[in-house]
């Protein structure tokens, strides 16, 4: 089966299962819950969903014990939106990736804070270090005169390769 195909499927079944996740599902394990994406089988039998959830690992446990009494409800919506012959079986897996990437990010954080244990701050550029123009305003004045000055300076003394400008 052609793979576009395929990933336009995986998309609206991500997209239903999380609307309806989202408002219709009265199910009070089921909280913090983002779905990260899908993944649909080449036959279109199964399809894999993958969710992230926010908060502890009991929470997560009940997530997708909560999902998996639900695919049911959600694989019908899915019927509905979805005209194909056979409609996947949904199977909700625990994604773990953004969990990892925050630890990750935590990590770097405290490795950076051990390389650099005296608080030495590189500079940063900020708002003060920007000198404005309305700070000199005597010498806007004398900057006025001075361009002036300087355009008849320079209309007057152009020299071109070819000699004094022809008048058009």
């Amino acid at each position: 089966m052609k793979t576009h195909r395929l990933a336009r499927i995986a998309e609206v079944i991500r997209e239903v299962a999380s609307t309806t996740i989202l408002f219709e599902l009265k199910d009070p394990r089921v909280k913090n819950v983002t779905i990260t994406r899908a993944e649909v089988a080449a036959d279109l039998q199964n399809a894999k969903v993958y969710v992230s959830v926010m908060g502890t690992e009991k929470q997560q446990k009940l997530a997708i014990y909560g999902l998996q009494h639900a695919a049911g409800f959600i694989q019908s919506k899915v019927a509905a939106r979805l005209a194909i012959r056979y409609v996947p079986v949904l199977v909700f897996i625990l994604d773990l990736g953004i969990k990892k990437s925050v630890e990750i990010a935590r990590i770097l954080a405290e490795e950076k804070a051990k390389s650099n244990p005296q608080g030495v701050v590189e500079p940063v550029a900020t708002d003060t270090d920007v000198v404005s123009d309305d700070e000199d305003d005597e010498d806007d004045e004398d900057d006025e005169d001075d361009e002036d000055d300087e355009d008849e300076t320079v209309e007057s003394a152009t020299p071109t390769a070819a000699g004094p400008a022809a008048p058009l």
